[in-house]
Formats: C-alpha cells, sequence, structure tokens
C-alpha cells in the first residue's frame, strides 16, 4: 500500500469525525492531529482524506438512494398485489350476485304447483269446469 494511503487511512481511523469534504479545513484538522513537517506531504495526505471522505459520503448517498428505491418498488409491488387482490374480489362477488339471480329468475319462472296463480291472460277467461253468473242479470244461467 502507498506510503500515503497507509498514513491518511491510520488518521481517518483514530480520528475520522473531525474529517469532512472540504480540502481547507481537512489540512487544519490535519494540524491538529498529526505533526507533519512537510507542506507536499501534508498537503497530499489531507487531499487523500478528502478524497475519501467524499466517496464514503457518495457511496452512503447512493445507498440511501438504492434502499429509498428498493421500499418504493416494494410498495408498488404490494399496492399492485392488492389491487388486483380487489379486482378478482370484485369478480368473484359479481359472479355470485350474477348466480343467485339466475337462481331467483329461475325459481321464480316455475311456479310451485301446489300455488297457481292466474296470469294476467287467464284471469279473464273463466275456468270451463266452474259455472259463473253471467255480467248480465236478464241472461238465464246454463244447466250443467
Amino acid at each position: 500500500m502507498d506510503r500515503i494511503k497507509s498514513l491518511s487511512l491510520k488518521v481517518l481511523e483514530e480520528h475520522k469525525s473531525k474529517f469532512g469534504k472540504d480540502f481547507a479545513d481537512n489540512k487544519k484538522a490535519l494540524n491538529q492531529v498529526a505533526i507533519i513537517r512537510s507542506k507536499g506531504l501534508k498537503n497530499e495526505i489531507a487531499g487523500y482524506i478528502t478524497k475519501s471522505v467524499r466517496r464514503e459520503m457518495i457511496e452512503e448517498a447512493e445507498k440511501i438512494a438504492r434502499i429509498k428505491a428498493a421500499q418504493a418498488e416494494e410498495a408498488e409491488q404490494k399496492a399492485k398485489a392488492e389491487a388486483e387482490e380487489a379486482e378478482q374480489k370484485a369478480k368473484a362477488e359479481a359472479e355470485e350476485a350474477r348466480a343467485d339471480s339466475k337462481d331467483e329468475e329461475s325459481s321464480s319462472d316455475v311456479p310451485d304447483p301446489g300455488t297457481q296463480e292466474a296470469s294476467p291472460d287467464q284471469a279473464d277467461v273463466p275456468d270451463p269446469g266452474t259455472q259463473e253468473a253471467s255480467p248480465d242479470p236478464a241472461e238465464p244461467a246454463r244447466p250443467e
């Protein structure tokens, strides 16, 4: 491993909370936690620390974005599944209602043999086996 990387990682492990993504602030923080006499070495270490912190922040942001996208996709799939389930339930209820109405129609179409209702057409036609009084009192009733 490169000397700059190893020194930077040591400093980051011990004092991570003091460093951010600004190079100038990282140089000042590096002066507080380590004694580095060479200006060039100090700049390289501060630069690598800045690069590492920025990369970490970007990776963390991407990770959060992936998590949110996965949660959104999961919620979308759940909503879709619930919608499909509701649709299937509605279809089943509609089929059940149709079946019930067909049962009611078929039971109301076929009259019960014990209870025969006269249809409007049959109400005007007298039963041939019964003698009705004629509507005109002047007409005599026919004998059987």
